[in-house]
């Protein structure tokens, strides 16, 4: 398994305390709340058929790269 990796976000004051105030009321540290909403969010485009469209386009056309193949 991969070492966490440490990233920095920056937050408006309003954002920072709303989250500071729902961690604090659902007892979880700031950084899990932050963690689950990022994998709930992940899971939501995960779903989303554009976004799955745009991702195989995605994957085709690096694929298309790799190969040397023109697109038509």
């Amino acid at each position: 398994m991969k070492p966490a990796k440490s990233m920095t976000i920056r937050l408006s004051p309003e954002q920072a305390e709303d989250l500071e105030t729902v961690a604090t009321v659902d007892n979880q540290p700031i950084s899990e709340v932050i963690r689950a909403a990022i994998a709930e969010h992940i899971e939501e485009r995960k779903r989303d058929k554009r976004f799955q469209d745009s991702l195989r386009d995605r994957i085709e056309r690096a694929h298309r790269m790799l190969s040397g193949k023109k697109q038509h």
